[in-house]
């Protein structure tokens, strides 16, 4: 319609990460600080779960929310998109070509056709493949180990920034890997790409698989104290948790969570968009857990004074 407008032209993943940040950042620093002096509709939107609004709710909002335990729908996406995401990568490393035409082409509609290459094929075979086994475990958890309220709701916002994070951070991964980008050298290697493991990615690797494992634990400590000892659900209240890092913090869950963007990071490191991917889970979670540590503190009067919100010994 404009020849002088071209949307390839754009980077719209970083832009949708940014409005996430901003949207974070911006309400819940309100929340934190004049959250009594705030319309019932914003904290209500921004409110969720457990710490959701106490009170009378606002109508209109109420129309726009639904159950909590829809989250395990955006866990169906997030595995089928990330085991797409694994599959066109190795597609393209194992042949030693580059992506198919339509792949880069989505991809400079999404990211910019001006894309360079900035993360080696190593880097993102390692970033493809954690984010994929973080995917697929978290689709497990949400449908066959955690219990969801069926009283609880969450605004449909929140329900679709799930669906916006995994779509974005798989495409954030692949959009400046080589092979997947018009820029770059005109021809490949004689024996096509180079793979070249280091012990920065080894660390990497089992930094990750620490936190994923312990992110796991952390879920199931919560999933059972809804269950008895046959693992039949019994209840749907809120218990307090403890074992493993819930004696140091209140949401190990969402700590693990950071670590595990903040290893995907130090892999794609050269990756422009992977910190606004970083920013967001940060201020995402941190948010959160926030929410939650102050839920735990004011419902359970003999709570731990030891522990922390997110980050053990420190916050």
């Amino acid at each position: 319609m404009f020849p002088w407008f071209d949307i390839r032209s754009i980077n719209l993943i970083n832009f949708l990460f940014v409005n996430l940040i901003v949207t974070v950042v911006v309400l819940g620093g309100l929340l934190a600080t004049i959250e009594k002096h705030l319309p019932t509709a914003i904290r209500q939107t921004f409110r969720y779960g457990k710490h959701a609004l106490k009170g009378s709710p606002d109508r209109l909002v109420s129309l726009l929310e639904v159950p909590k335990a829809w989250f395990k729908h955006f866990y169906v996406f997030a595995a089928l998109w990330s085991v797409a995401g694994f599959a066109v990568m190795m597609e393209t490393y194992l042949t030693g070509q580059p992506a198919r035409d339509y792949v880069i082409a989505f991809l400079d509609t999404l990211a910019t056709n001006k894309r360079m290459v900035r993360t080696t094929p190593t880097e993102t075979m390692v970033a493809m493949t954690l984010i994929t086994l973080q995917c697929l475990r978290r689709f497990y958890e949400t449908w066959f180990v955690q219990v969801f309220s069926s009283k609880l709701k969450i605004n449909l916002s929140a329900y679709l920034v799930g669906y916006i994070h995994y779509f974005g951070t798989i495409v954030a991964i692949l959009a400046q890997a080589e092979g997947f980008t018009r820029a770059g050298p005109v021809s490949l290697p004689t024996n096509g790409y180079r793979f070249e493991p280091s012990v920065r990615l080894a660390l990497c690797v089992g930094v990750f698989c620490y936190a994923w494992y312990h992110q796991y634990l952390s879920n199931v400590i919560l999933a059972n104290l809804r269950k008895d000892k046959a693992g039949k659900v019994v209840s749907q209240k809120h218990s307090l948790p403890t074992g493993d890092y819930f004696d140091a913090v209140s949401s190990p869950h969402m700590f693990f969570e950071i670590v595990m963007y903040v290893v995907l990071f130090c892999v794609l490191h050269r990756n422009s968009t992977m910190v606004y991917v970083l920013l967001w889970v940060l201020s995402n979670q941190l948010m959160n857990s926030w929410l939650t540590h102050q839920w735990y503190v004011e419902n359970f009067p003999n709570y731990p004074k030891q522990r922390k919100a997110v980050v053990p010994f420190v916050l």
